[in-house]
C-alpha cells in the first residue's frame, strides 16, 4: 500500500514516484521476493522439439525423488484444458503435441527448486518429432505447408482497400524485415500460490492485467472466479510480455494438489521460453508518387507470424493494417496484414503492437521515395503529412489535434550535435575497445515518423473501475484509492495519488495494492492505462466531491473533518469507458477502430565505423504530442524508455530463431541496450488537448518506441549508402569492403 503525504503535488507536477527509491535501493519487493513458511517450489518440464507428437510420458522418476510433493501432466488438469488471451487454443499442458520449442509438458512441486528442477528432467518423454513450420510465408501462401492447427495456418487476414488507381510517375518498391524481438524484462516470470480454506486460491503474480489473468486462471482449475483471487506482486518490467499467462495456471495447480504454498520462479533461460514475443515481420510495399512528391498509392503486403498460438495476434495485425502506410494522406490504398500460425516461439503483445513492424518499413519507403523525387526526407513527410480532418485509410477521420508538419518542422529546426573531435574514446564506434581512433568514421542523419492508436480498438469496450473513498484517520482526511490496475513501472501508482489530489484538494493520499476485489481494470497495455484508469479515478472522485460538496451545503459552517466525523468514509465506485470503437471491415478495412491516435517523430545521428560495422548513436531528437501532461518527469522517462527499446530493434535486439529452435536465450547472446549504448536526448514535448480524454491527456508509452528504430536505421543508410532492408542492423550489413570503403 502506496501512501504519500506533504506538499500538495496534483496534475502536471513531477511528483516522484514511491517506489523509485525502493527500486533504485534494491529493496523493493519483486515477484520474485515472495516468501512463505513452508511453501513448497514448482518446477516445469518443457519441450526440446518446436514439433512433435507425445507418445507416452513415465513421471514414476521423478516421484521417486525425495522431497518431490506432486507431479503433473495435461490429465491433473481439473477444468479446461485450454487457455488463450483471446481464443482458448493453448493447453495448460500439452496434451498429444508439442507447438513450439519450451511447450510445457509437466509440473513438479519440491522442498527445494533445486530438487523441483532435478525431478523434472527425470521425467521420461517419448516424442515423435515432425517437420516444423518455420517459414510464416509458406505458412500463409503454401497449400501444401502442414497445418499448425486444424482450421489452417492464417489466424487472420485483414485487407485495407481504397480507390483504385495504382500507377504513378514516381515508384519505389521495397521489401523489408523485422526480427523477433524480446521483451527483456529484468524481472522473470514469478508468482506465489496459497491454497485456501474455501477450496480456492489466491495467487500473487507480476502481471499485466489480474481479471484477465483471472478469466484464464479460473476455469482450467474448475474454479468460479471469485475463488481465484489475484493480487499484483511487484513487477520487473512487462512491456506486453506478461499480458499472456506463463506459470499462473501451473502454480495455482501446485498448490491446490499439495495444500502447501507453491512458488515459481523462471530462470532468465526459461523466460525467453515463457513468454511471448514481437511478431517478426515480412513486408513487401510500393509507393507511388507525382513529381512533387505527394503520394498517390501504396500497396503492402505484410505478413506476420504469430508462432504456436494465437495469443493477441488478430489484434496485432488489426494494427498492422489499419496503421500500416504511417500518418499520411493517402488517396489510393491496397494493404494486406495477415498473422500467421508456425511452429516458432508464440508472440504475442509487446511495445508498439504491430505499429512498429509497419513503420519500419513504411518510413524506409518515404525515405526512398524521398530520393526518387529529390526532396529532404523532412520535406517529403511535410507534403503528406496529415493533420486535425484528415481522413485516415480505415476512412476514420482525425478529430483531434495532429500537427505533424509543425512537429517536423520543429525537429528539423533543432540544433545538431558537434562533430567529434574530443578524443574521448567513448563517444566513438566500439568505444574504449580502440577499434578505431576515428579513421572509416562517418556520419549519418536519419528522420522517422510513427502513429500509434491508444487504448483498444475495433469495438472492445474498454474500460476500468475505480473506487475512492475519504476518512478520518488520526484527525485528519485521508484518500484511499483502489483500482485492479497493474503498475508495471509506468508510474500509475503516481498519477492516481496525483488525480485525487487535484480533485478532492486532500493531501494525504493512499495508493491501495491492485487486486480483483475491485472491479477490472484491464490490462497495462496500448499505452491506455492514464487515459481509461486515470478517467476512473477522476470519474470516482468527482462522485466522492459531489457528496461531500452536498455535505457541506446541509451544514455549511463545518469543516471537512468535522463533516466527516458526522457522517463517517464517504465512498464511490465508478466505472470509465472510452469512446465506443467500431471493427473493420474484413473486405475493405473500413472503420473508426480506434479510440486514439498519437504522434511522434525522431531524428537520429549516427558515427559509424564502415570498416568493422559498428554504430555509436551519437544523439537522439524527439518530438511528441501528448495531449496535456500529467507527470513531466515520468512522462520524459516514458520517451526515454521507449525511445531505448527501439534503438535495442534497429541495431542489438533480436531473438535468433532456426528451425524453430532458440540459439540465444541468455542476456549474453541476446544484447539490450545499456546506458553506454543510450545517447543524451534532446526532447520537445506538445500540448495539443484531446477533447475526449480525461484532461485532454494522449496515452504516450508507445509511440517512441515506433519512430525511433526507422531514424537510426535511416541515419546509418545516410553514413554508409547502404539499402539495409531488414532490422536489427548487423555488422555484416554495414561494413564495406575495401574498394568500397
Amino acid at each position: 500500500m502506496t501512501t504519500e503525504t506533504g506538499r500538495r503535488s496534483g496534475v502536471g507536477e513531477s511528483v516522484l514516484r514511491p517506489d523509485g527509491t525502493l527500486k533504485v535501493t534494491g529493496e523493493f519487493a519483486y515477484s520474485s521476493d515472495l516468501w512463505l513458511e513452508g511453501m513448497l517450489w514448482g518446477a516445469t518440464l518443457r519441450s526440446p522439439h518446436p514439433s512433435a507428437w507425445i507418445r507416452s510420458v513415465d513421471v514414476g522418476p521423478a516421484l521417486a525423488v525425495p522431497g518431490v510433493f506432486a507431479v503433473l501432466t495435461h490429465e491433473d488438469v481439473p477444468g479446461d484444458k485450454f487457455y488463450g488471451y483471446e481464443h482458448r487454443d493453448q493447453p495448460v499442458l500439452a496434451v498429444d503435441q508439442v507447438r513450439y520449442q519450451g511447450e510445457p509438458v509437466a509440473l513438479v512441486a519440491a522442498d527445494h527448486p533445486e530438487t523441483a528442477r532435478r525431478a523434472a528432467a527425470a521425467i521420461v518423454v517419448e516424442y515423435e518429432p515432425r517437420e516444423a513450420v518455420v517459414d510464416p510465408r509458406r505458412a500463409a501462401f503454401d497449400p501444401s505447408c502442414p497445418p499448425v492447427h486444424p482450421e489452417g495456418n492464417v489466424v487472420r487476414h485483414q485487407p485495407i482497400r481504397v480507390g483504385g488507381t495504382f500507377a504513378a510517375e514516381i515508384v519505389v518498391t521495397g521489401e523489408y524485415e523485422v526480427g523477433m524481438q524480446d521483451q527483456a524484462f529484468l524481472g522473470p516470470e514469478s508468482g506465489l500460490a496459497v491454497p485456501a480454506e474455501d477450496g480456492g486460491v489466491d495467487l500473487y503474480v507480476a502481471t499485466q492485467g489480474l481479471h484477465i489473468d483471472q478469466g484464464q486462471v479460473a476455469p482450467c482449475l474448475g474454479l468460479p472466479p471469485d475463488r481465484v483471487r489475484l493480487t499484483l506482486a511487484g513487477v520487473g518490467g512487462a512491456f506486453g510480455g506478461r499480458e499472456d499467462l506463463s506459470m499462473q495456471v501451473h502454480v495455482s495447480m501446485l498448490a491446490l494438489r499439495t495444500g502447501r504454498p507453491v512458488k515459481m520462479v523462471y530462470g532468465r533461460e526459461e523466460s525467453f521460453f515463457g513468454h511471448v514475443h514481437r511478431h517478426p515481420a515480412r513486408m513487401r510495399y510500393e509507393h507511388g508518387a507525382d513529381r512533387d512528391g505527394r503520394l498517390v498509392y501504396v500497396t503492402a503486403e505484410i505478413v506476420l507470424d504469430g508462432g504456436a498460438y494465437r495469443s493477441s495476434t488478430p489484434a496485432v495485425v488489426g494494427n498492422a493494417a489499419s496503421l500500416g502506410v504511417g500518418p499520411y494522406e493517402v488517396p489510393n490504398v491496397r494493404v494486406d496484414a495477415y498473422g500467421v500460425y508456425t511452429n516458432n516461439p508464440p508472440c504475442g503483445a509487446m511495445r508498439g503492437f504491430g505499429a512498429v513492424q509497419a513503420c519500419y518499413a513504411y518510413e524506409s519507403q518515404m525515405d526512398r521515395l524521398a530520393e526518387a523525387c529529390g526532396l529532404s526526407p523532412v520535406e517529403i513527410r511535410v507534403r503528406n503529412a496529415v493533420s486535425q480532418g484528415s481522413r485516415m485509410v480505415t476512412g476514420q477521420v482525425i478529430d483531434s489535434p495532429a500537427p505533424l508538419a509543425a512537429m517536423l518542422r520543429e525537429l528539423e529546426a533543432m540544433p545538431l550535435p558537434a562533430r567529434g573531435g574530443s578524443g574521448d574514446l567513448r563517444t566513438l564506434p566500439g568505444g574504449v575497445a580502440q577499434t578505431t581512433h576515428g579513421e572509416g568514421v562517418r556520419r549519418g542523419v536519419g528522420y522517422g515518423v510513427g502513429i500509434k492508436n491508444i487504448c483498444f480498438s475495433e469495438g472492445f469496450d474498454d474500460y476500468s473501475t475505480a473506487r475512492v473513498r475519504v476518512e478520518l484517520i488520526g484527525g485528519e482526511p485521508h484518500v484511499l484509492v483502489h483500482t485492479a490496475a497493474a503498475e508495471v513501472g509506468q508510474g500509475l501508482v503516481t498519477v492516481q495519488a496525483q488525480i485525487a489530489r487535484t480533485e478532492l484538494g486532500i493531501e494525504t493520499v493512499t495508493v491501495a495494492p491492485a487486486d480483483t476485489r475491485v472491479g477490472s481494470s484491464g490490462p497495462s497495455s496500448a499505452s491506455r492505462q492514464s487515459y481509461v484508469t486515470g478517467g476512473a479515478v477522476k470519474t470516482a472522485c468527482e462522485a466522492v466531491r459531489a457528496r461531500l460538496d452536498a455535505m457541506r451545503a446541509a451544514d455549511p459552517g463545518l469543516t471537512l473533518p468535522e463533516l466527516l466525523a458526522r457522517s463517517g468514509p464517504v465512498e464511490e465506485t465508478r466505472e470509465f469507458h472510452h469512446r465506443p470503437t467500431s471493427p473493420l471491415d474484413p473486405v475493405t478495412g473500413q472503420g473508426d477502430s480506434h479510440t486514439q491516435l498519437a504522434l511522434c517523430v525522431h531524428r537520429a545521428v549516427v558515427d559509424v565505423d564502415v570498416e568493422l560495422g559498428l554504430v555509436k548513436v551519437v544523439e537522439l531528437a524527439a518530438v511528441q504530442d501528448v495531449g496535456r501532461v500529467l507527470n513531466p518527469l515520468a512522462l520524459e522517462g516514458q520517451i526515454h524508455g521507449g525511445t531505448a527499446q527501439g534503438l535495442g530493434l534497429a541495431l542489438m535486439e533480436e531473438i535468433q530463431v532456426r528451425d524453430g529452435r532458440v540459439l540465444n536465450p541468455s542476456f549474453t547472446d541476446y544484447l539490450i541496450p545499456t546506458i553506454l549504448d543510450m545517447p543524451p536526448m534532446r526532447l520537445s514535448i506538445l500540448e495539443n488537448a484531446d477533447p475526449h480524454a480525461p484532461y485532454g491527456l494522449r496515452g504516450a508509452g508507445e509511440p517512441p518506441t515506433l519512430s525511433s528504430t526507422p531514424a537510426i536505421t535511416a541515419a546509418v543508410r545516410a553514413a554508409t549508402g547502404r539499402e539495409l532492408t531488414r532490422v536489427p542492423v548487423r555488422p555484416e550489413d554495414i561494413a564495406l569492403s575495401p574498394a568500397g570503403a
